[in-house]
């Protein structure tokens, strides 16, 4: 049943963290980066060169360059990313729109890169959690990434960085470099957000009654487990390893059930940054009905 929940409400889950991280970029935009004239990469940072030029409307520059840069998104990217960077491409523009006159804004550069490259950053690590993007040259560097492997943070420095490097035409070199700053911060906390926040943990468990423990995992959290023969250092002895990926509640639970019921275990329990492959970005069972 545990599995049969997460097929269901994975899809509307990742349409939410893009509702919610889109929402917090919109306003990282008009809270920190536009009142600190910082074009911190992306099209948000061409709109801040336009509005600065033209006082074109931010939102309406966005939504115009983002609509062909979807289309290459679309081509690129295949229909389910298609979907949820429309809702992004939308979304931005329309909240950066209805909070256009919010009064809680810093002008003062170097907090706008700090705070607004840090608001960014988690607002664009909980897009792309939800497996989004919010157009524009997001889109571009999700491109990058699937096809150069480099991470998500990364991918969007290189994007930002072209942008940002163009704008000491317009703007005078002291905000370039805070807008640099802005990017390179919110490339860090892209990555943390997206990786070193995840709540799963790998347990490994070395044990001598290892169908005991094998039993306890299968049976009382319900997960997988793989068995690696171990020789130890000190006793030579044959031991088997058990190495097993969990939430953060079941690692709690794990942990209280092996000390009631095999406390001479030697146990490690070890932050895993990312998780691929059944139970976590795959559906937990292969189809058995429950």
């Amino acid at each position: 049943m545990m599995g049969l929940r997460y097929k269901i409400d994975q899809p509307l889950l990742e349409y939410v963290y893009i509702i919610f991280g889109a929402t917090i970029v919109a306003l990282s935009y008009n809270m920190f980066l536009l009142p600190a004239r910082l074009a911190a990469g992306g099209i948000s940072g061409v709109s801040t060169i336009l509005f600065e030029l033209y006082a074109l409307s931010p939102a309406l520059v966005q939504f115009a360059i983002n609509i062909p840069l979807f289309i290459v998104g679309w081509i690129a990217m295949g229909r389910d990313f298609s979907w949820k960077t429309l809702l992004g491409t939308f979304w931005v523009p329309f909240v950066i729109y209805l909070t256009a006159d919010i009064p809680f804004s810093i002008t003062n550069p170097l907090l706008g890169a700090v705070y607004g490259g840090i608001v960014l950053g988690i607002g664009l690590g909980i897009v792309y959690k939800g497996n989004g993007s919010t157009g524009g040259t997001a889109a571009i560097a999700q491109i990058v990434k699937k096809f150069t492997g480099i991470s998500s943070g990364y991918s969007q420095l290189l994007v930002d960085g072209l942008v940002v490097a163009g704008s000491i035409i317009v703007f005078s070199l002291e905000l370039t470099l805070f807008a640099l700053m802005a990017i390179y911060i919110c490339s860090k906390v892209i990555d943390i957000v997206q990786l070193r926040t995840s709540a799963t943990k790998l347990v490994m468990i070395i044990t001598d009654e290892e169908e005991k423990v094998q039993a306890l995992i299968r049976d009382k959290i319900d997960r997988g487990l793989t068995k690696v023969r171990t020789v130890g250092g000190y006793s030579r002895e044959e031991k088997t390893m058990i190495l097993c990926v969990t939430e953060q509640p079941e690692a709690v639970q794990l942990k209280k059930l092996l000390q009631q019921e095999e406390p001479e275990s030697f146990v490690i329990f070890l932050n895993a940054s990312e998780i691929m492959g059944r139970g976590f970005s795959l559906d937990r069972y292969y189809g058995q009905k429950l």
